[in-house]
């Protein structure tokens, strides 16, 4: 009898444990989503402070 109890223990001992590690895991892949957008907004913050403001010069008439 106590085997049983004592082999119910430590499997519900490891349930536990892969829940704990799957948290971990889901946590640490939260950050690394917010990593990616934090740095994908910096990029497109660059480009916008880098396009022209206003249309003066973008067009171009030519006659021939």
């Amino acid at each position: 009898m106590s085997q049983s109890v004592g082999a119910a223990a430590s499997n519900q001992g490891f349930e536990v444990l892969g829940a704990v590690m799957a948290k971990k895991q889901q946590n640490q892949e939260a950050k690394m989503a917010t990593m990616l957008v934090q740095s994908a907004m910096q990029s497109v913050e660059q480009v916008q402070a880098s396009s022209p403001v206003g249309n003066l010069g973008q067009n171009i008439n030519i006659t021939v």
